[in-house]
């Protein structure tokens, strides 16, 4: 065999770089424990490590990416810690927003935004709208979002607008869902390690391929990030089909 044949067989497949990433950003506390800081040292710097994911994915050529931020249960925990969390989405609105959109990153919101104060509500529909024309990446942050909680206010809007039973498809739901017009994750990453999907994109994610890791939140940086990506790109997606169908 040729020194080039050689070569060719031993270069990498290249990366499948997944159209859509959903995360499940976990393990924000016990990273701080395990530093013996507080839990809200861990959520800013889940925080922080976000920033970096993103620049990752829009580098690698994602087209969008979904971070679970906040989730419809998550108002249970302690009142300190809840009001902390507001003020990190507060805080990066304010400083990170004119950077996200000097790279071409488009924000979107999903969830329930009523819930937040009418000065937070307009701060995320400011940057909303300031970056709407942006095409580099959708960033969805999911905030005060559950995957049931989506579902029903799909239903009620599909009955709100006369649609008959007879007329409601998959199509139809899709329609009616927080992601609308998006595709469904190819990618959903958990960090962790924690094996579950905690409410978290139950409709779009019913073919996603899901990546569970033990690394942390705040520890799971770019490496991390292509590895999951690599485990995806080995995986043979078959959306229910037998192996000689696709």
């Amino acid at each position: 065999m040729s020194q080039l044949a050689d070569r060719e067989q031993s270069q990498p497949e290249p990366l499948k770089i997944p159209v859509h990433i959903g995360i499940i950003m976990d393990g924000n506390g016990r990273w701080a424990r395990a530093r013996r800081l507080p839990r809200q040292a861990g959520h800013r710097a889940g925080t922080e490590n976000l920033r970096r994911i993103i620049e990752a994915c829009a580098d690698l050529g994602v087209r969008i990416l979904t971070v679970y931020a906040f989730s419809t249960e998550n108002w249970g925990r302690p009142e300190s810690e809840v009001q902390g969390l507001l003020n990190i989405l507060e805080h990066v609105i304010d400083r990170e927003l004119a950077d996200l959109h000097a790279q071409g990153v488009q924000l979107r919101h999903i969830g329930v935004l009523e819930a937040l104060s009418d000065n937070l509500q307009n701060k995320v529909r400011g940057a909303i709208e300031l970056t709407q024309s942006n095409q580099r990446l959708v960033l969805n942050i999911a905030w005060n979002y559950g995957g049931r909680q989506e579902i029903v206010e799909a239903v009620r809007r599909i009955v709100s607008t006369g649609i008959s039973p007879d007329e409601i498809t998959e199509a139809t739901i899709d329609r009616f869902l927080f992601t609308a017009g998006l595709p469904d994750p190819d990618l959903i990453i958990r960090t962790s390690g924690e094996m579950r999907v905690s409410n978290f994109m139950i409709w779009q994610g019913a073919y996603s391929e899901y990546y569970v890791t033990p690394t942390f939140w705040p520890s799971f940086n770019r490496a991390e990030l292509e590895k999951a990506i690599a485990v995806f790109s080995q995986r043979e997606r078959r959306f229910g089909l037998a192996p000689d169908q696709t």
